[in-house]
């Protein structure tokens, strides 16, 4: 587990917003390739349909003697590297490329000599006599030697052709993806996810969650501020655990300029999906929540930030807010009713309808703010973006989900990113509806009990 903590250097000013990213970057052993495999010994494991084998009658005797030389009790490796060309040279056949190539890759092996066991590869593929089962992984072990020969096109290419050959194993796009980042080409590394991440959702298959993360955290390890977000976004969109919510709302803390009621919606979203992480997280909610101004939501996520262990009650800072929210929040409740009489008048500006619907959604009452959103988005002088997100958010707590996505779709400038946040947590919860309702119809009696 690697954890950042530090955030853009353009926002450096809002130390709440952790990033905790679970990955290892850029080491062989973080793609999980540890060892080498032999291709001609993989061959041997799948049986290949019987052809008739042709060898060239110089090729063999030669092929015998070198071979001899390798099987001897004591062998003379540079004898063995001095006769290798002049087999080579004598290739006539497919078999005779491939049997050369074999020999060769096995004595790269046997020596430590990436550039014979390249050799030996790239002689097997070009015989075509491969076993078809097993191009893909002959194609990876010739991008494996690539990489680590700093080859990195020809790494590339070689995996790629892997791929496009039907290899899964030691996840190979991934491989890819270091490739750019070790020739420090960190937004290559990004299109390159992004384009594969796009072919499985287009394709209706499951994005594995080691891409999204890795381009999650190359993004933000190099700032690359709209290809996070991205990655941020699809990570919660396919894999919402609080965690990763944590992560996508840290990194549009960091990153975005965002104002006190932006950051309160993003800490509201936080709130939502259990991802509320740290002291700073709730300390800074109860300052944009601002206690004279929504003190019940104050009293709310101070109480649940001792609950949760992040706060401590006896803290002035904590005490102070919960004692000024307390003072105050029996009067506020006993105002609301004429608020929204103000708010509903004809006469009301935008001003007041959205505040009127900003008391009561911060009170959990978001029926009355839904109402009172809508008529302060019909007033002139609106803040249209603010209203619009809020009210999607309040469609969203009633359950209205497709209402919620409809009007969080509107919202434009700076407050788009919060919006998509919310649109991808109104997905998760319409998933977790029709799966609850779902259940329900399973487990109900198929009729209806005797009278």
């Amino acid at each position: 587990m690697l954890s950042f903590t530090k955030g853009f250097a353009a926002n450096t000013k809002r130390a709440s917003s952790q990033i905790a990213i679970a990955i290892a970057l850029v080491s062989c052993a973080a793609l999980g390739v540890t060892a080498l495999e032999t291709p001609a010994y993989a061959a041997k494991k799948k049986k290949e349909k019987k052809r008739k084998v042709e060898y060239s009658k110089a090729f063999i005797k030669n092929y015998q003697q070198v071979d001899k030389m390798t099987k001897a009790e004591e062998k003379d490796n540079a004898a063995i590297l001095a006769a290798l060309p002049g087999l080579v040279a004598l290739i006539k056949t497919p078999d005779d490329r491939f049997a050369a190539g074999n020999l060769i890759y096995g004595t790269g092996r046997s020596t430590e000599n990436r550039v014979l066991q390249r050799q030996g590869v790239g002689l097997m593929l070009e015989s075509g006599t491969v076993n078809p089962e097993q191009v893909g992984s002959y194609y990876f072990t010739a991008g494996q030697l690539a990489f680590q020969d700093k080859d990195w096109a020809t790494a590339r290419n070689m995996v790629q052709a892997a791929i496009d050959n039907g290899y899964a194993d030691n996840d190979p796009e991934i491989f890819i993806a270091v490739t750019y980042e070790r020739q420090k080409d960190p937004v290559g590394s990004l299109a390159y996810l992004d384009k594969v991440v796009n072919q499985r959702i287009a394709a209706n298959q499951p994005v594995p969650e080691a891409w999204l993360t890795r381009g999650f955290a190359v993004g933000y390890e190099n700032q690359l501020v709209a290809q996070t977000g991205l990655f941020a976004s699809k990570l919660v969109k396919y894999y919402p655990t609080p965690n990763n919510w944590g992560d996508a709302i840290a990194i549009q803390r960091n990153l975005g300029s965002f104002d006190n009621n932006e950051i309160l919606d993003l800490l509201r979203l936080a709130d939502r999906t259990n991802s509320m992480r740290s002291d700073r997280d709730y300390l800074e909610y109860m300052e944009v929540a601002d206690a004279r101004r929504l003190p019940g939501e104050v009293d709310r996520i101070v109480t649940a930030g001792i609950a949760a262990g992040h706060l401590e009650a006896g803290s002035v800072t904590v005490a102070e807010a919960r004692s000024m929210a307390r003072a105050v929040i029996k009067s506020d409740l006993a105002e609301l009713p004429a608020f929204e009489r103000d708010a509903r008048k004809p006469s009301s500006t935008a001003k007041t309808a959205s505040a009127a619907g900003d008391a009561f959604f911060s009170y959990g009452k978001s029926a009355q703010a839904e109402e009172l959103y809508f008529i302060a988005l019909a007033k002139d002088g609106v803040d249209t973006q603010r209203v619009l997100n809020r009210l999607g958010m309040a469609q969203i707590d009633l359950g209205k989900f497709a209402d919620g996505k409809a009007t969080l779709a509107k919202v434009e400038g700076p407050r788009k990113s919060i919006a998509d946040l919310w649109s991808i947590y109104a997905d998760e919860k319409a998933a977790a509806a029709a799966a609850a309702a779902a259940a329900e119809v399973v487990e109900a009696p198929e009729t209806a009990p005797a009278a």
